[in-house]
Formats: C-alpha cells, structure tokens, sequence
C-alpha cells in the first residue's frame, strides 16, 4: 500500500482541515499518481474536497467511526476490520492513503512506499505527518530537482520501507 502526502519542514500537513498550501504540480503528480486507483481517507479529508465530493475516476473509501455517515459514489468503512475487507479486494500496490493526520498515522505500519512532496518552508499548522527522516525502515530511493512554486522550494521523493533484519548474536560455545 502506498501512502501520498505534501509535507512542510516541520512535516505539517494541514491548517483547520485545510491544506497548508496548494501548489499546481503537486496536484498534478497527486493526480496523476492515484486516478484510476483506490483512495483511503479519513471523514475530514473527504469533506475538506470541493463540494465534499469523492475524488473522479478512483473508488474512494472513507474511514469515519460515524455509523450513520453516507456519501455518494464513496464505500464508507466504520473501523479498521471493515477497512481491512475493502483493501483486500484490490492489489496493494494500487491502493493510495490521502490523509489526514489519523488516518496516516493508523495506516503507516501498512503501507511500503510513501511519495512525500517536502515543502522547504514552516507553515502554521494542526495537523502532522509523521517524520520518515527519523525511522530507519524508511529510505529515501527517489529524489526531484528542487522545485519551485513562486517564492517556495520544494522536492518530490519516493520514500520505501526497507526490510531491518535482525541477527542474533552467534551462540558462544
């Protein structure tokens, strides 16, 4: 499963359910990247779209523990079983988490690629992701040029889980 997110340099996601900020190709490459796809998100996520629509040309499912919680053109799960059950009718490496901050969070042990654009500017922010720099199962095994939107810099990059072996130490006779 992947995971798709837009990070500043203190890995900040969003303001009041809202983006920290809206750069044009980052939409595009999100874009690109999960149309035709399955898209998983949380409740707020979902309503923070314009309209509070599901996405085009994707099967949206939406995570929301509210029992009564239905959208048009969207599967709605109510926990993490239910979420399970849906996934599993799809190939893994089509599936894209899209936010917010729970649901990141719940989702990130399932996932093995994350495509982060790295914002290198500090936003105002409620809302985070968490920092791959700091967990060693995370590489790094794609970079961009530096990009830039206006007076904002910014990288494109393809983190991947790597497999941390464990030995244990060789018995002493």
């Amino acid at each position: 499963m992947n995971i798709i997110v837009a990070v500043d340099k203190n890995w900040a996601i969003g303001l009041k359910n809202k983006l920290l900020v809206s750069i044009p190709s980052d939409m595009k490459f999100f874009r690109e990247t999960t149309t035709g796809k399955v898209v998983v998100m949380g409740r707020k996520t979902l309503e923070s779209f314009p309209n509070q629509r599901p996405l085009k040309n994707r099967v949206n499912i939406v995570l929301t523990k509210d029992e009564t919680y239905q959208v048009k053109d969207a599967l709605v799960v109510h926990d993490m079983e239910q979420l399970r059950e849906e996934r599993a009718k799809y190939p893994s490496e089509d599936i894209y988490v899209i936010g917010g901050e729970t649901i990141y969070k719940q989702l990130l042990d399932d996932c093995d690629v994350a495509h982060i654009t790295k914002i290198d500017y500090a936003f105002e922010a409620d809302a985070y992701f968490p920092n791959l720099d700091a967990m060693p199962e995370w590489k790094i095994t794609q970079d961009s040029e530096e990009q830039t939107y206006f007076d904002l810099e910014y990288y494109f990059y393809k983190y991947e889980r790597t497999c941390l072996l464990y030995t244990s130490p060789s018995p002493r006779d």
